[in-house]
């Protein structure tokens, strides 16, 4: 029985190495009109003159993904605790918020999603992937949405928002006064 086994995972080690290499040959394959380049390939990374730092996982699962802007840290760890009985994380001016249906940040807040937000104190305190919620000149109510950009013009500081699911940026330019909070915890 255990001869049996061995062989079964000897046969599948190599029958996923052979679906491996076929599925690169046919991405390789199908992309013609690709300048022929000096490829060298190793398990952890592939460089080429055109796709530098590539790893091989990615580009058998089909590119690179965007590296977007993540939320600024503003919760170091030694102000998170966790035990068995609770999870005390200590954030100054925090308030507890729940969200509408609307999709526009799906799905990373929907329907039901809690998150702990901070009201800010100045502009400095706002950056670029964070999470914001804003009263907007263009629709009733707050929005919850992502920050994309960040400058200054004519009037001052502003941020260019969108939502994650959206295809288009809010329209405007959002200033300061117009945020409310900004999302440190969501809590699924």
């Amino acid at each position: 029985m255990k001869l049996v086994m061995v062989f079964l995972v000897l046969v599948a080690f190599i029958f996923g190495i052979i679906s491996t290499l076929a599925l690169v040959g046919i991405v390789e394959g199908s992309n013609t009109n690709r300048p022929t380049t000096t490829t060298t390939y190793t398990l952890a990374e592939e460089k080429t003159e055109e796709n530098q730092g590539s790893t091989f996982i990615t580009r058998i699962l089909g590119g690179d993904p965007k590296d977007l802007p993540s939320p600024f840290d503003r919760i170091g760890e030694e102000n998170i605790k966790v035990d068995k009985e609770k999870v005390v994380i200590n954030i100054q001016n925090a308030e507890w918020s729940r969200f509408t249906d609307t999709n526009s940040m799906d799905p990373i807040i929907d329907e039901g999603t809690n998150a702990i937000q901070i009201v800010p104190k100045s502009s400095s305190e706002i950056h670029v992937g964070d999470i914001i919620s804003y009263k907007s000149d263009y629709a009733d109510g707050i929005i919850i949405h992502r920050i994309k950009e960040i400058g200054f013009d004519e009037k001052g500081w502003f941020a260019v928002v969108k939502g994650d699911n959206n295809s288009r940026e809010d329209p405007g330019k959002i200033r300061f006064e117009q945020i409310k909070r900004v999302v440190v915890a969501i809590i699924y």
